[in-house]
């Protein structure tokens, strides 16, 4: 018995089809990312800064080694604040997209074996789809740790602490603060970063002491680069005697980066908290904090 014709034009079709089929089966559904929030901290002495370079040794390079090995997939990180080499954090942020399923408790356990002594990771939890580490920032927190003690930092503080002179002026010290808070150009106390804005709002700084322990609080919706460590190095010449309130206020009048501001060593800085806003307002922050930003005019919009 012959087999019935085959009309014309329909080979191609029952091809194309065939290869349709193939296609959408071989299309299984792919799981769909999550997004995890990290709360980090770690001494920043024998790490080369937070970011990963090759060939040294780097916060984040150690923590997506570890991650990638645990959860069994490449792990990227995005983080809250890059910190330079030596600075530390106790309330470092970040973020990062995986498949794997994720229990936060038992990743916090596990990454406690792997990691160092020197970074831990101290919570572990979902966060929503818009949620960026460094994007989503509202606001980040330092503290800068001096020590007046004649006899320098106590050996189990010397890794976060730094020593300087004794009989600072420090309510000298908390008028020059003062007068940089607001939203100013910070271009004297940053090294310039090719197409980074300067412009920041300095929301707090003031100091506080006990006994020998001097600490400054530094507090603004984001930081450029060496910043915070400028910001101290020239409070500090006025507390010493060297400057007055009056020259600190005016480098806010500069436009590149002060020779005459001495940038305080990095193992004093510490990175303490980062502010986000309630989880409807992420996608909003997200794009605000993109937009390159300019100090206001004093005289107001369009020349008036």
């Amino acid at each position: 018995m012959r087999e019935p014709a085959v009309p014309s034009g329909s080979a191609g079709f029952f091809h194309i089809n065939q290869e349709i089929a193939v296609s959408v089966e071989d299309a299984a559904p792919q799981p769909i990312a999550v997004r995890v929030r990290l709360d980090i901290s770690y001494d920043g002495t024998d790490f080369t800064g937070w970011a990963r370079q090759p060939g040294l040794r780097t916060v984040q390079g150690v923590l997506e080694e570890s991650l990638s090995k645990v959860l069994r997939e490449p792990i990227a990180l995005t983080v809250a604040g890059r910190t330079d080499a030596g600075v530390h954090a106790e309330g470092q942020v970040a973020h990062f997209d995986t498949h794997a399923e994720v229990d936060g408790p038992r990743l916090v356990h596990r990454l406690a074996r792997f990691l160092p002594k020197d970074v831990r990771v101290k919570q572990v939890r979902s966060a929503p789809p818009e949620f960026d580490a460094r994007f989503s920032a509202i606001r980040r927190h330092y503290a800068y740790r001096l020590t007046t003690a004649p006899y320098g930092a106590e050996p189990l503080q010397a890794r976060g602490v730094v020593p300087c002179r004794s009989g600072v002026d420090l309510d000298a010290m908390r008028i020059a603060s003062r007068k940089l808070l607001g939203l100013h150009d910070f271009a004297a106390f940053c090294r310039r970063r090719e197409g980074a804005t300067t412009v920041r709002e300095l929301q707090r700084f003031d100091w506080e002491r006990e006994g020998d322990l001097l600490t400054a609080y530094v507090s603004a919706d984001a930081f450029c680069w060496s910043m915070v460590r400028s910001l101290v190095g020239a409070i500090l010449a006025v507390g010493e005697g060297r400057r007055t309130p009056e020259w600190v206020a005016g480098l806010l009048d500069e436009r590149e980066r002060a020779s005459a501001v001495t940038v305080a060593p990095a193992h004093g800085l510490s990175l303490i908290a980062v502010d986000y806003p309630a989880d409807s307002e992420l996608a909003a922050r997200n794009l605000q904090t993109r937009e390159m930003r300019t100090v206001p005019s004093p005289e107001g919009c369009c020349g008036s």
